[in-house]
């Protein structure tokens, strides 16, 4: 009878062979920048109220995205969402409705009366913001939130600035305004109305403030002369807006030209339209595709009927004095700019609607010194101080230097941002006695933007993106109504999880599932995981298999 077979290897666990040492590359879990947070020039955590949202914790989302932005109801509307032409998912099928969800997000936090709480006053430091524009409103939040004391002067007879004074009514309602001022105001933000500084050194001598924020915007419409007859009413787009916060509209006629070719000139041509006019029109000197106006924008004010005359220009007398002006068509030379071709035409109108730009009025810094100005701007450093110690500047009114994460341009979000970005740098100020660049803002540190190719897209499935409803044309062209409505609970948890959560793990399992030497081990919820090296091969099927690209191989160190 044969003898059984001996068995010479140990019979218990194999986990003393410590595979690990076979390793010549280790996967390494990394945080990269989602491309919208990348993008937002508010500086919002995008991605991360995102991943509250996507379980309908939208509180946690709401308060998540009110570290960075004091008016989501706000931005919801009339941000121009760059954090979407960013997205990722734009790739696979269509970009995350990010803005639409922000919007639902603010308007919950209205509906629900959620609040923030001011910090507590370590300093007893006092700080006056002048203005109260979106810059003005972020500084004042976000100073209170870090304890100290501000009083926000505005001259005018109601808050908000250029998104109460610069913004129609059908693109943002006043009421969606009013309530996110009341929670800054709640806060306990001092907001004077109808107090204008006329000498910052002085207000800030007068009533005791440690520190000054001027955000005053550019509240000033830029004028040429233009040839019109005398029967032809002439205005800034400016004065036009601030005209229809009154009881009483502007009578503007039945037939309205704009002169620009901006977001501001499409407002005020579509505001002309539901003020009554038959035939509004836009002249401007270049072609569609040259124009600073968003074409978001554009395309919805030929929606409305607005006409558009390009390579047009206004240029010389009407022949006699009957409501009419002269148009210059232009044609571009070799290098893009517009030269005249000396063909004109009539074109007739009851009123004529300037939309040259803005620019701001800087008397009110005059006697600081130190404060320097270029480009008809408020210079500022990285950290939003002006030349003059203790006197900072964000929004419209300042031009930061050029270069690195500090944006110069002209929009409503980059205005939050330079808010936020200022509070925190006059905190340090009071604090510390210098402004001081936060490590989390510097370039040296930021992680690397999370790319496409990162992306293991296999694993998401095509979502078709929730559309947001719109205003029937008719309503459109007589009424002030909001025009883009907003997404119900349920597509906005649905928009919420159309995120990929580019660059950073959302604990999906898969390295778990797929490490063929159980080497990823759960560290518990909301941790993530960890390797265990005595094990990993190496082999680098988990940064292959990982949906988010949180996984990357790095060269074992020998």
């Amino acid at each position: 009878m044969e003898k059984p077979f001996a068995i010479t290897l140990d019979p218990g666990s194999s986990r003393a062979n410590h595979t690990g040492s076979w390793r010549v590359e280790r996967p390494v879990y990394v945080d990269r920048m989602p491309p919208c947070n990348d993008a937002c020039a508010a500086g919002e955590n995008v991605q991360q109220w995102l991943y509250h949202a996507e379980d309908g914790s939208y509180e946690a989302a709401w308060r998540k995205l009110m570290e960075d932005n004091p008016l989501p109801a706000v931005m919801g509307r009339v941000c121009f969402h760059p954090c979407e032409t960013s997205c990722n998912r734009g790739m696979l099928d269509e970009a995350v409705g990010i803005n639409a969800v922000e919007r639902f997000l603010g308007d919950q936090g209205i509906e629900n009366g959620w609040r923030v709480e001011a910090g507590a006053d370590a300093l007893g430091a006092r700080v006056l913001v002048v203005g109260s524009g979106p810059a003005g409103l972020s500084a004042a939040y976000h100073l209170r939130r870090l304890g100290h004391a501000v009083a926000v002067f505005e001259a005018a007879a109601l808050p908000g600035g250029m998104l109460r004074y610069g913004i129609p009514r059908y693109r943002l309602p006043r009421e969606v305004l009013d309530a996110e001022v009341a929670r800054i105001e709640a806060m306990g933000v001092e907001i004077h109305l109808g107090s204008r500084v006329g000498d910052v050194a002085e207000a800030m001598r007068s009533g005791g403030f440690d520190a000054a924020f001027v955000a005053i915007g550019a509240q000033l419409s830029k004028n040429a002369y233009v040839p019109a007859g005398d029967a032809i009413k002439v205005l800034g787009a400016l004065a036009l807006f601030k005209s229809m916060e009154r009881d009483n509209p502007p009578l503007l006629g039945r037939r309205v030209v704009v002169y620009g070719g901006g977001d501001t000139a499409m407002d005020a041509a579509r505001s002309a339209r539901r003020l009554g006019a038959t035939d509004a029109v836009v002249v401007y000197r270049r072609t569609r595709d040259r124009m600073p106006a968003h074409s978001s924008e554009v395309a919805d004010a030929i929606e409305e009927g607005v006409r558009m005359k390009w390579l047009s220009t206004l240029s010389g007398e009407p022949d006699g004095n009957h409501g009419a002006l002269v148009v210059e068509k232009m044609e571009l030379d070799d290098d893009g700019f517009p030269q005249p071709t000396g063909e004109t035409e009539e074109l007739e109108a009851d009123a004529l609607v300037l939309a040259l730009g803005q620019e701001a009025d800087l008397s009110l810094v005059a006697s600081v010194p130190g404060v320097a100005v270029r480009d008809g701007a408020l210079a500022v450093d990285g950290d939003m101080m002006t030349g003059s110690s203790g006197v900072f500047a964000g929004g419209d009114v300042a031009a930061p230097p050029a270069g690195g994460r500090v944006l110069a341009d002209r929009t409503v979000t980059v205005a939050v941002g330079h808010g936020k970005r200022s509070a925190r740098a006059i905190d340090a100020w009071l604090r510390h006695g210098s402004g001081a660049l936060l490590a989390d803002e510097a370039v040296s540190e930021r992680h690397p933007v999370a790319l496409f190719e990162n992306l293991n897209t296999w694993y998401y499935a095509d979502a078709p993106r929730s559309e947001q409803p719109r205003l029937d044309l008719a309503r459109r062209q007589s009424s002030f109504d909001e025009v883009t409505g907003g997404l119900d609970a349920s597509n906005a948890l649905f928009e919420a999880r159309r995120c990929l959560s580019c660059g950073n793990c959302f604990e999906c399992d898969n390295c778990y599932g797929v490490c063929p030497d159980d080497a990823v081990r759960k560290l518990g919820a909301g941790m993530g995981y960890a390797f265990d090296y005595d094990y990993c091969k190496g082999c680098g099927v988990c940064a292959a298999e990982c949906p988010c690209g949180a996984i990357v191989m790095e060269p074992e160190v020998i």
